[in-house]
């Protein structure tokens, strides 16, 4: 993977993420408007249509951007190392100041 796609993996993965829920929640709207899915209780409807489409598209997600997950785990896992190696060796810089 190059770098350029390396350093986005995050905006990536959350833009597919919310891509997936937004195509559930069109999905979950348009089959509670038909009547294939309850539609609440009430004036529940909108809240109800939020919840199930969060319900669908968590486990769809885990499954289809595994990828995508694994390259932003990738990318924070190595700003951590990054950020570690650069606390050390500000560490080892005050250490032999002192």
């Amino acid at each position: 993977m190059s770098s350029s796609s390396k350093s986005h993996a995050t905006l990536r993965y959350t833009t597919m993420r919310l891509g997936v829920f937004v195509g559930c929640l069109v999905v979950v709207g348009l089959l509670a408007q038909f009547g294939v899915v309850p539609s609440g209780i009430g004036k529940s409807n909108p809240l109800w249509v939020v919840l199930l489409a969060l319900v669908i598209s968590a486990p769809l997600s885990y499954v289809l951007l595994r990828k995508q997950r694994q390259a932003m785990s990738e990318q924070i896992v190595d700003g951590v190392d990054r950020a570690k190696d650069r606390l050390a060796a500000n560490r080892s810089q005050e250490d032999s100041i002192a």
